[in-house]
């Protein structure tokens, strides 16, 4: 780690190829053997969390049967998060392009699918009810520019959130080295809650990804 913002870069491994990305794929390697086995105690204890996401979201979703869709795409940010909380892991979600990667291809197939099958229901959307007439062209400028942001904010918002909690982790720590040995103890518990309150948040963001990504397939239909 050259500086700060060294965790973050996808180059940072040698001969310049962004192996970091592999991490990506690093939860898959972790799981054990007996995962894949059924029933077993990990499968239960993964089942039952999973089993209340699903309820949750086929009561939000107007089509039930997409569900699983958007619980993989919860497993997938939440997994990423969290091993980015280990040491020397590259944290594949604190970057846009796999923030990006995954708001885009979303924003763009369910607009398109809004606007090929469901046209006039999408032209409603873009004029609230009880909209005074004279607020009509505003509103129609509104509601489109907040539609078109839509993937910036599902991308920035899990990215900022993924960096700003590490590098308070990272300040922290550098600073470790240059205190005193008697305060170094006084140091570590403001990074035990700090490293809960980021382990708090890689399951809130998950949690919001998906919810707003459900909220947005919602208007289409």
């Amino acid at each position: 780690m050259m500086n700060l913002f060294s965790s973050f870069d996808p180059m940072t491994t040698p001969m310049n190829m962004s192996l970091n990305w592999i991490s990506t794929f690093l939860g898959m390697l972790l799981l054990p053997f007996t995962y894949w086995l059924h029933p077993n105690r990990l499968s239960i204890m993964h089942y039952i969390p999973m089993n209340m996401l699903d309820k949750e979201m086929k009561i939000l979703m107007s089509n039930k049967e997409a569900s699983l869709l958007f619980i993989t795409l919860f497993l997938l940010i939440f997994y990423n998060n969290f091993l980015g909380l280990f040491p020397y892991i590259f944290t594949s979600s604190s970057h846009l392009t796999f923030s990006l990667s995954l708001a885009l291809p979303l924003w763009l197939s369910f607009n398109l699918y809004g606007w090929i099958n469901n046209m006039v229901h999408m032209f409603s959307h873009l004029v609230p009810q009880n909209t005074p007439p004279m607020l009509m062209p505003f509103m129609v400028l509104i509601e489109t520019s907040s539609n078109l942001i839509r993937t910036i904010t599902l991308s920035v918002r899990l990215t900022a959130n993924m960096i700003a909690g590490h590098l308070l982790l990272i300040l922290l720590s550098s600073t470790s080295t240059k205190l005193n040995l008697l305060l170094t103890p006084m140091l570590i518990l403001p990074q035990i809650l700090l490293l809960a309150l980021e382990s708090a948040v890689t399951i809130i963001q998950s949690y919001v990804f998906t919810v707003l990504s459900v909220l947005y397939s919602n208007e289409v239909n």
